[in-house]
């Protein structure tokens, strides 16, 4: 008898140029060697036993099958009152609010709702690393527009110094990546239909002011141009600052998708829970994408979260509660060789190292974790060639003692 030929067939990827993702790389290296992880961006400490408990009660009380795909109407019922009572702005809770599994998948959702094969999409970067995959996904063409820190002018994305190598394109003292309006404008062209935004932004920490709404309403009035508005960190503010939540400018609330996240929000980052508010035409396609993802969230924990939200001390304490893990931990800092600016917002705070060595930060970050036990994220993998201005990303989300024995070690270097 003959042996059958078989042929190999070979799967052509849609995404050739993604990897493991870097915060999958240094918190399985931080497990490794015992470090303690400052880098993955989940808080160190568990939720209010009081949302547990919820959970529990609908979880004993049967609440255990498929919710409706939009969200449970308790759920989006609460999110529309809190909006309301927070921005001043009306969403119908039946038309233009709808319940996701996580804020990745609602960004999938909308991104994918509008972007065809050809059209280009604008990206500040540097961005989370899941914007660009759910771009190419659709057929999108991802235009970058390149946000620098303080004092350094923004390289060219053909610049040879910044490609592959990752090496150096100049040393800084803090991280405020001011949007450079003139570099957006100049960006847009007629085949622009997606503007990507962030705020507060991952990594940097950078709070977006009223007159970044007002420059973003500017330039896409009269342009078939949408929004997708990624705002998970936006009770996450320092200093007495406001968040500028795009829904609260009336031309870009017309267009735009807000995400917002309640794993960021309440510490369970392991839940899975986010959310979309847009208008009635816009939920209309982000729902026809979002039946066929997921479908429909977790049951009874949304009927939890219905309830948790009718206290808004539980998201309007955390300004007060995490600007004093971020001063805490910059506290611990006092004295190395680091400079920096402190956040703005978000749970992270980026540290220059120019200073004290002129490693690529990659390499920095892997000997950190495993010399001095530290994880980070090195900020150059947020760009898309990959950009290294001696910086290191931490997330502050820890416990007390944790931030402290971790600013501890730091301050060898």
């Amino acid at each position: 008898m003959s042996t059958p030929i078989t042929t190999r067939v070979a799967l052509t990827s849609k995404l050739p140029n993604v990897g493991t993702t870097i915060f999958t790389v240094m918190s399985k290296l931080a497990t490794e060697t015992g470090a303690i992880n400052l880098s993955q961006g989940f808080p160190g400490f568990d939720c209010s036993p009081e949302l547990v408990s919820l959970v529990e009660k609908y979880l004993r009380a049967g609440f255990n099958q498929y919710a409706p795909m939009t969200g449970v109407p308790a759920l989006r019922e609460a999110l529309a009152q809190k909006t309301f009572a927070e921005y001043n702005v009306a969403y119908d809770p039946e038309s233009e609010v709808t319940v996701t599994s996580g804020a990745t998948e609602a960004i999938f959702a909308a991104v994918t709702a509008v972007v065809r094969p050809g059209d280009e999409v604008i990206v500040l970067e540097p961005a989370y690393d899941s914007y660009v995959p759910a771009i190419e996904l659709n057929g999108g063409i991802p235009i970058y527009v390149t946000l620098t820190p303080s004092g350094v002018d923004s390289p060219s994305v053909d610049s040879p110094s910044v490609a592959s190598s990752g090496r150096s394109v100049g040393a800084v003292d803090s991280s405020d990546y001011a949007i450079d309006w003139q570099q957006v404008s100049e960006k847009i062209t007629e085949k622009t239909r997606l503007i990507l935004v962030n705020t507060p932004h991952n990594p940097t920490g950078y709070v977006w002011t009223a007159d970044d709404l007002n420059q973003l309403a500017d330039l896409i009035r009269d342009r078939n141009i949408w929004i997708v508005s990624d705002e998970v960190y936006e009770h996450i503010l320092f200093d007495g600052r406001k968040h500028h939540s795009l829904m609260t400018h009336p031309e870009l609330q017309e267009r735009t998708f807000i995400i917002g996240s309640f794993g960021k929000t309440f510490h369970i980052t392991g839940w899975k829970i986010g959310y979309c508010l847009a208008p009635k035409e816009l939920s209309v396609e982000f729902r026809k994408v979002h039946q066929y993802l997921t479908f429909s969230t977790v049951t009874p924990i949304q009927y939890a979260l219905a309830d948790y939200l009718q206290e808004p001390a539980h998201y309007r304490q955390l300004p007060d509660f995490y600007q004093r893990k971020r001063d805490l931990f910059l506290a611990g800092l006092q004295g190395s060789r680091f400079t920096l600016k402190p956040a703005e917002g978000s749970f992270f705070q980026t540290v220059s190292y120019a200073a004290i060595t002129d490693e690529p930060d990659y390499d920095l970050a892997i000997r950190l974790t495993k010399e001095i036990g530290v994880a980070s994220i090195p900020v150059s993998v947020f760009y898309n060639q990959k950009n290294d201005y001696k910086l290191l990303r931490f997330c502050f989300a820890k416990d007390d003692a944790v931030l402290q024995q971790a600013a501890e070690r730091l301050r060898q270097l």
